[in-house]
């Protein structure tokens, strides 16, 4: 194995860990710099840097906090699996380059989206704020100025045209159809991609969430879903796969 791919999945199993933290406390309006130290969310007692490791420590404890031996949820452990694994894809796929950057960002994005979207059906603005800056910083690196400029036109008109689509579906299904933060997220789509692809996000998105809606439409009584995930999601999968508009339309 390369040293660097194991280098790449273990720091993203770390920051996996704090993603989760971020997803879990900052939609609720609390720091997650302070308290410093993590806590068990159902005895708060504070936890040893011995049981902070990320997946092994839930291994090591059966799932199971030490001092109040409540299950730990499996969410803990799986968004540093994905967080780590996709880490290591994206110097995979990119090498040491301004794309893994842009890359690692888009995975950062993703793991805190999946943890507040599912937990609360919220995304936070200030990550799709500080995540959204990040992006452009990095295209402008890449790309140069007028490459930047050229994305973040994309990235206004990808949010522009999926807020008039918004807009005709709430008139049509006399109810919210998007949500405000998914129309920011296509913002970002728009950033990374052509806005062409960048258009078509929100209908790999949506292929990729139907089978999961007909899932908890048949097993669940909440029939509603946190759309957020896929959408991130889906920029990534065209980003890691290196997709261009050509080879895109050529599928059709």
């Amino acid at each position: 194995m390369d040293f660097y791919l194991l280098l790449f999945f273990l720091l993203g199993t770390i920051f996996g860990s704090f993603y989760h933290v971020v997803g879990y406390r900052l939609p609720k309006g609390e720091s997650f710099i302070k308290p410093v130290h993590s806590y068990c969310p159902n005895c708060k007692k504070e936890l040893k840097w011995y049981e902070l490791i990320p997946i092994l420590s839930y291994l090591m404890q059966g799932g199971k906090c030490r001092n109040c031996h409540q299950k730990i949820s499996i969410f803990y452990p799986l968004i540093e699996l994905i967080t780590g694994s996709l880490f290591a894809v994206s110097y995979y796929s990119f090498g040491f380059s301004y794309e893994l950057g842009i890359s690692l960002t888009l995975v950062s994005l993703f793991s805190i989206v999946i943890v507040s979207d599912l937990t609360y059906m919220i995304i936070p603005d200030e990550v799709t704020l500080v995540c959204s800056i990040i992006l452009i910083i990095f295209q402008c690196l890449n790309l140069g100025l007028k490459g930047g400029i050229f994305q973040i036109g994309s990235g206004i008109l990808t949010f522009f045209v999926m807020y008039l689509i918004m807009l005709l579906g709430n008139a049509i299904f006399q109810k919210e159809s998007l949500g405000g933060a998914d129309i920011k997220l296509m913002f970002v789509s728009g950033l990374v991609l052509h806005p062409i692809l960048g258009l078509f996000v929100i209908f790999i998105a949506s292929s990729i969430a139907l089978p999961v809606s007909l899932l908890i439409y048949a097993t669940s009584k909440e029939h509603i879903i946190p759309f957020g995930p896929f959408i991130v999601a889906a920029i990534l999968l065209f980003f890691l796969l290196k997709i261009d508009v050509s080879s895109f339309l050529g599928l059709f």
